[in-house]
This record gives C-alpha cells, sequence and structure tokens, in this order.
C-alpha cells in the first residue's frame, strides 16, 4: 500500500468518526440504550424520526457498507496477483514433471494433489476474511435500521448478542489471521505438544512460496 493512499484512508477514518461523533451530540442522539446496554445512537422521542433516520442510513452506508466494498475490491486484486502466481508455479511444476522422466508415480501425484490444493488455498483464505467481517457487523447493521421502522421491536437479548458479535471482530482477527498461516498452525501444534509432553516430529523445512507470498500480499492490506 502507498503511503499516500494509507494517509487518505486514516484521514477519512477520523473525518467519518468526528463528524457523525459531533452531529449525533448536538442533536441529543446519545443516550443509554438498555436494549444495546450501552451508550449509542438512541431517539427518545419521537420528534426528529425523519431526521435520524436518514443519520442512521448514512453512518451505516459510509462505514459497514463503503469498508465491504473497499474489502471487496482489495481482495479481488490480491485474488488475481496469486491466481498469477498459481500459473505460474504449475507451469514450472509441469516443466519439472516433464524434465524427470524416472520420477515416482507417487511423486507425480503429490504434486498434481498440490497443484490442485494450491488454486483453491487463496480464495479460501479471502472468502474467510470477507465472511468474517460481515457474520460479526452485519448483524448489528441490520438490527440497527431494522429498528427504524415504528413495527419493529429488538430485544434486549439480541441487541446484546449483536453489539457483542460486532465488537468480538477486532478480538477474533488476530486468531483468523494467524490460524491461516502454516507456520503459526505449527507454533500452535508445537506449543499444544509442549504442554501435553508429546514427542515432537521434526516438520519438513519445505515451504510453500506461494502460500508465503498470498500471505505477506493479504497481510500487506489487512
Amino acid at each position: 500500500m502507498r503511503y499516500k493512499d494509507a494517509m487518505i484512508m486514516v484521514f477519512y477514518s477520523w473525518l467519518h468518526s468526528l463528524t457523525f461523533s459531533l452531529i449525533a451530540l448536538l442533536l441529543s442522539w446519545y443516550d443509554y440504550s438498555h436494549v444495546y446496554a450501552s451508550c449509542t445512537l438512541h431517539l427518545s422521542e419521537d420528534r426528529g424520526r425523519t431526521k435520524f433516520a436518514v443519520f442512521t442510513v448514512v453512518f451505516h452506508a459510509t462505514s459497514f457498507a463503503l469498508s465491504l466494498l473497499t474489502l471487496c475490491f482489495t481482495y479481488s486484486k490480491v485474488l488475481k496477483v496469486a491466481r498469477f502466481h498459481c500459473k505460474r508455479i504449475d507451469i514450472i511444476t509441469v516443466q519439472t514433471l516433464l524434465l524427470l522422466v524416472d520420477i515416482h508415480p507417487s511423486v507425480k501425484q503429490r504434486c498434481l494433489m498440490e497443484q490442485k490444493r494450491r488454486k483453491r488455498r487463496a480464495t479460501k483464505k479471502i472468502c474467510i476474511f470477507i465472511g468474517s467481517f460481515i457474520f460479526c457487523f452485519a448483524p448489528y447493521v441490520i438490527t440497527r435500521l431494522a429498528e427504524l421502522l415504528p413495527v419493529v421491536r429488538v430485544s434486549p437479548q439480541w441487541g446484546i448478542a449483536s453489539k457483542c458479535l460486532a465488537y468480538g471482530k477486532p478480538a477474533s482477527d488476530p486468531f483468523v489471521y494467524s490460524l491461516l498461516r502454516q507456520q503459526y498452525k505449527n507454533a500452535l501444534v508445537n506449543m499444544v505438544n509442549k504442554l501435553l509432553r508429546r514427542d515432537l516430529y521434526p516438520s519438513s523445512g519445505h515451504s510453500n512460496s506461494l502460500d508465503t507470498e498470498n500471505d505477506c500480499s493479504l497481510q500487506r492490506i489487512s
């Protein structure tokens, strides 16, 4: 990511937070909500319901929807790069198999299986990243938009659950992003084995170059 793009994103984040916070504060739309068990956007009286509804829709459109679009666009670029590396490595693998005439059939089969697995690996990771974002934030956003309708009543149990789910996204990110990398998986398995006092078998020193490049690309945009 270029420094200019990073500065634009940071500036937009601060401007977004400052603008919507000040507007809600000046219009007295901040209050304690028993539904969400926290101080949040809350309209205590029916007066100004239309303005509050417009404010809420714009707020979630410029936060959740815009973030989701940016996430999908950025990861689509990463997926193109990952597929390009897959294609390059596949060509090298096929050329190597053609040169090694005396190679054992089981080794050839394992190379071809890894070739197929490599094509699905980056797509799987990106789907998990985007899916976790939608899974954690979508229930809360949909609930806040649905409660704008006068006929909708949100129960405190669901309100608190959706709020906790949204707060749980930053807490789960280190585990989601780390455990998808083979190096972290191996380190976690070794730690568990040491705690359980199991015998450790030396792991193979071979690391897939595509997996490393994809992980680096995914971490740079996270």
